[in-house]
């Protein structure tokens, strides 16, 4: 092989209501890419354990994932929806890539340090290691191609540390079994099994913020539902939700150095700007010199016709799990041939005996 198959993979943990902020900064990005590159979206449900281990409602939350996914317009006929704890060699090569990964590189994830906070000794195993199962739902389709937002730029680069030091440390094996890419890393010829998978980030929309605090991410752990708008909001609860979002006197700029010391400003631009699929630069020449009472009405009209028919097929979809159920299962079978065929080479790389 002299090179890698382009694919792009991305995954969801279905851990609470999906909001506008997943929609910009992930799902309507799956959408698009979907039209050039074949694509494998999971519902990464083995994720939602790191923190959490029990979840009353996991399985509704998976569901509502994939009717988010399909209601925006994921064709899974034509690419690949499924769950990750359906394809059980997500598992198997995370425990290989723990061997792979570095203590040192885990500690220093940044989203550990984040979430495990001051008491890391009560923090779970998974929670730590989590990265190394990250590495491998994406290595696992050889993948060359992830969407990330901001804040999994870290883990991806761990990705593609894990798969250079496989690489490296294989190099000869793969180049034997001949199931190899020549790769060069620094002035060295490596016989690669694994891509380095390169991040698609970027858009008007990548990060956005809370609706009451523009210095916070929008979350769906946050305890104020006016802090976002879910997806599966109506009509009323998006406009009543813009209207609301906190805001400053001033009036919109006419450039971008206008909204330099207002994030609640700026972040309403951005939103503005993502759902038009437009720049900040051409919303604020749009709106240069209006105030909130005119741009507020504006971004909630195109809020509302962006996401509305999302927010009703959602709730169409979610009245019948039997289809989304027979929708992962597809998925989880054409997925897992695909994993099986890599595993079956993994196995052979790293000398475990098999069939």
């Amino acid at each position: 092989m002299s090179s890698f198959k382009p694919l792009v993979f991305s995954g969801v943990q279905p851990t609470g209501n999906l909001h506008l902020g997943n929609y910009l900064g992930a799902i309507r990005k799956f959408v698009a890419l979907q039209e050039n590159n074949d694509c494998i979206y999971c519902v990464v449900d083995l994720h939602s354990l790191t923190a959490t281990l029990v979840h009353p409602d996991l399985a509704d939350q998976t569901r509502s994932i994939t009717a988010a996914f399909l209601a925006a317009g994921i064709d899974p006929k034509k690419h690949i929806v499924f769950n990750q704890a359906r394809v059980s060699q997500h598992a198997e090569l995370a425990w290989i890539f723990n061997c792979v990964a570095r203590i040192g590189w885990m500690n220093r994830m940044t989203q550990f340090k984040d979430k495990a906070g001051k008491d890391r000794e009560n923090a779970s195993l998974g929670l730590l290691a989590y990265p190394s199962l990250m590495a491998a739902d994406i290595l696992l389709y050889r993948a060359t191609h992830v969407p990330v937002g901001e804040d999994q730029k870290q883990h991806l680069e761990l990705t593609r540390d894990i798969a250079q030091k496989f690489n490296n440390d294989f190099s000869s094996r793969i180049a034997d079994l001949g199931i190899g890419v020549e790769m060069q890393v620094g002035e060295e010829t490596v016989n690669g099994f694994f891509p380095l998978t390169e991040p698609l980030i970027g858009g008007p929309a990548a990060r956005i913020m809370s609706l009451r605090d523009g210095s916070k991410k929008m979350s769906k752990s946050d305890p104020s539902d006016l802090s976002r708008i879910n997806l599966t909001d109506d009509a009323d609860t998006i406009s009543k939700k813009i209207r609301k979002a906190k805001t400053d006197p001033a009036g919109l700029p006419s450039e971008l150095d206008g909204l330099a010391g207002r994030p609640e400003a700026e972040n309403l631009v951005g939103i503005y700007a993502g759902l038009a699929d437009i720049t900040k630069e051409e919303v604020l020449r749009q709106f240069a010199g209006q105030q909130f009472s005119v741009f507020k009405p504006a971004l909630a009209d195109l809020a509302v016709d962006k996401l509305a028919p999302i927010a009703g097929e959602m709730r169409r979809l979610m009245a019948d799990p039997a289809y989304i159920d027979s929708v992962l299962r597809d998925g989880g079978q054409r997925a897992g041939a695909l994993a099986e065929r890599t595993m079956k080479s993994v196995r052979e790389i790293i000398g475990l005996l098999g069939d």
